[in-house]
């Protein structure tokens, strides 16, 4: 039996409570602008990214070893509890409240979603639906982080640290750029779903975590043991790439032209990807791999989101190539190195999440989207490739040094590392008194 622990579920019954106390009833019904295959599309599209965190469950949990499959995949879905609850308490409104001085919103405009459904119509969708939507990327964000930190996190600690996470690093971050008053969308930073607010922020968490948490005792003892399940990593991969449609086209937020070129541009980026990534060992004198694939799959759909609905189908080949190459490499160059980035958050979610920041600012046109104001690098212009580059900078030194900081606190407050006789263990058991049952 461990210490008992009763803080938690105090905070949840409080929640609970003013629910009960506070229920926002909404005061009219909001049909005015409301466009109903719009609404159908989006409503399909938030079912899809939040089917990727499962998917993303299934693609971490395979590639870790055997005593540690059923944490890694917790820690996926409890994000989907945690984040769901802690978004319509103030989170929704730390991301699109009301702006306090461009970088973070007000956490008492939608507290415990007052007004949500009264609100007006966003664009052509009801605005409930619009803040459903973000919860699904505010849910998979800290879920992408676990990666970094796999078969060595303290469980309570990893449930702390993503809600400080959602609070101090990924809801600024979102204000920032897709809030009409942020300073990067005032800067005329262009991500269309979430290269730089989700993997960007979750790689550069990612890094800092590995940093913090430092090496596993079975990689300093040489005993690493294999992926527990490739069947699982192509599962997961499949359930990503189907889930990411509505994660990039659902981001047109309409049934329309755009959320068709989003569609393409997404399909076309991850298969190219994956090929690049897998020809890329091949010339290393690899052979071609079932996890090769599936990872270089999920970097193209990493660097193709910030891009997708800003740039033509030939050029999201080039972005899918370029970022799965470059990821390739730096995978490699951190397998040589003391960084141990369990299943290389980085190197995928970071680097191509950055990769696709550039790159848009390189090929983005108004052709495909009037919303682009600055034409890429690519069409002649230089406003919007500078700005990438400066948005870049602040956005990794903002989550980098903010996620190593919330790491430092969430250790003080629980020992964010398990025993070295936990780890050894597995987290399965010593975290969950959970294992897998070997056939």
């Amino acid at each position: 039996m461990e210490k008992r622990s009763y803080i938690p579920l105090i905070i949840l019954l409080v929640i609970a409570i003013l629910g009960a106390f506070t229920p926002n009833v909404p005061t009219q019904i909001i049909t005015e602008g409301i466009d109903s295959g719009d609404t159908a599309w989006l409503l399909v599209s938030a079912a899809l990214v939040l089917l990727m965190t499962p998917g993303l469950a299934y693609f971490y949990g395979g590639m870790v070893n055997n005593k540690n499959v059923i944490s890694t995949m917790l820690q996926s879905f409890i994000a989907m509890g945690v984040i769901s609850v802690l978004w319509i308490v103030f989170g929704f409104s730390l991301a699109f409240g009301d702006d306090i001085g461009g970088f973070i919103g007000n956490p008492m405009t939608y507290f415990m979603f007052k007004g949500v459904f009264d609100a007006p119509a966003w664009g052509t969708i009801p605005f409930a639906l619009f803040a459903m939507f973000q919860l699904k990327f505010a849910v998979i964000t800290p879920a992408l982080v676990t990666g970094s930190m796999a078969e060595r996190v303290n469980f309570r600690s990893y449930v702390l640290f993503i809600i400080l996470f959602c609070v101090f690093v990924y809801s600024p971050l979102a204000h920032m750029t897709w809030h009409s008053d942020g300073i990067l969308f005032k800067m005329g930073v262009l991500d269309f779903a979430g290269g730089t607010v989700v993997h960007m922020s979750a790689g550069w968490a990612a890094l800092a975590g590995a940093l913090y948490l430092k090496r596993r005792k079975s990689l300093l003892e040489d005993h690493v043991l294999p992926p527990a399940n490739i069947p699982f990593v192509l599962l997961g991969t499949g359930l990503l790439w189907f889930g990411w449609f509505g994660f990039n086209a659902g981001s047109a937020l309409s049934a329309g032209p755009l959320a068709v070129s989003a569609f393409a541009t997404t399909n076309t980026a991850a298969g190219a990807a994956g090929l690049a990534w897998v020809l890329f060992d091949a010339a290393k004198g690899k052979k071609v791999s079932a996890l090769g694939f599936c990872i270089g799959a999920v970097v193209g759909l990493v660097a193709i989101t910030p891009a997708a609905g800003f740039v033509t189908v030939p050029s999201s080949i080039f972005i899918g190539v370029v970022a799965s190459i470059i990821s390739n490499y730096v995978a490699h160059l951190r397998t040589r190195s003391t960084l141990d980035d369990t299943l290389d958050v980085f190197p995928c979610h970071g680097v191509g999440g950055m990769v696709g920041m550039l790159l848009t600012g390189v090929f983005a046109t108004s052709g495909v989207n009037p919303a682009v104001v600055d034409q890429g690098l690519a069409f002649g212009e230089t406003t919007l490739f500078i700005n990438h580059v400066i948005a870049l900078i602040g956005a990794s030194v903002f989550a980098f040094g903010g996620s190593f900081a919330l790491l430092k606190i969430t250790d003080m407050i629980l020992p964010l590392r398990v025993s070295e006789t936990d780890e050894k263990v597995g987290l399965d058991i010593s975290q969950h008194d959970e294992f897998l049952v070997e056939a």
